[in-house]
């Protein structure tokens, strides 16, 4: 199935309140191209430099989110253009996307990346951390980053039933802070979760973006070897 077929295939599976984010990384612009063409808008990086050279080549109506671990003195190469960062884990990465969204007058969506799997390689806060900052002078005062949601990543397992929870956890927890922190925020609304391996459970649990990689680009991988 070629990767337009499988654009319009998952667009045509997922309910209307979930988004795709078509995950390109390590494929080259022909690849994304082709999701393009097939009416995709969202796509999901996860290197900066990377990132930024596809921006230069792709359509400028593309909208760029950036989902993997993201250095400090990274981020500049994307601030110009990001749309939504999925993986703030940390105040002090927060603190500098909003220091250089300042610097070319931009306000930079953001999701705060909450620790759910049991794997310590994994990023992110805990959820009593992101209470913590959360609830301190220093989130108000970054005027140009929107925190509007959360995003996980569950474990890397084929027991369906930890995963379900996991979800189900970070769903609760994302509940939470709209009903206390957030609440009446309108912009507090996307909660990214779900992969391919794991995407049906995690709209199950109230996703609301879910990143697909493997799933669409592996035939134009496939194609060129």
């Amino acid at each position: 199935m070629s990767i337009g077929a499988k654009i319009r295939q998952l667009k045509s599976l997922l309910p209307e309140e979930v988004r795709l984010v078509a995950v390109s990384k390590l494929h080259p612009p022909e690849a994304v191209m082709e999701a393009y063409e097939a009416g995709q808008r969202i796509f999901g990086e996860s290197r900066a430099q990377e990132l930024a050279a596809k921006h230069n080549l792709l359509p400028k109506d593309i909208e760029w989110h950036f989902i993997g671990p993201l250095q400090r003195n990274k981020i500049k190469d994307i601030a110009p253009f990001v749309h939504t960062i999925h993986s703030i884990d940390s105040p002090a990465l927060l603190q500098e996307v909003n220091r250089q969204a300042a610097k070319h007058d931009r306000v930079i969506r953001v999701l705060l990346e909450i620790h759910i799997a049991m794997e310590e390689n994994k990023h992110g806060f805990t959820p009593q951390s992101c209470r913590a900052f959360l609830s301190g002078e220093e989130a108000a005062d970054y005027r140009n980053t929107r925190i509007c949601g959360l995003m996980g990543m569950a474990t890397f397992t084929d027991d369906k039933e930890q995963i379900r929870k996991e979800f189900h956890q970070l769903h609760d927890f994302f509940e939470e802070l709209k009903s206390a922190r957030f609440k009446g925020d309108e912009d507090f609304r996307e909660l990214s979760m779900g992969m391919t391996n794991d995407y049906p459970i995690a709209i199950d649990e109230g996703s609301t973006l879910v990143r697909l990689g493997s799933y669409i680009f592996n035939h134009y991988k496939c194609n060129q070897t």
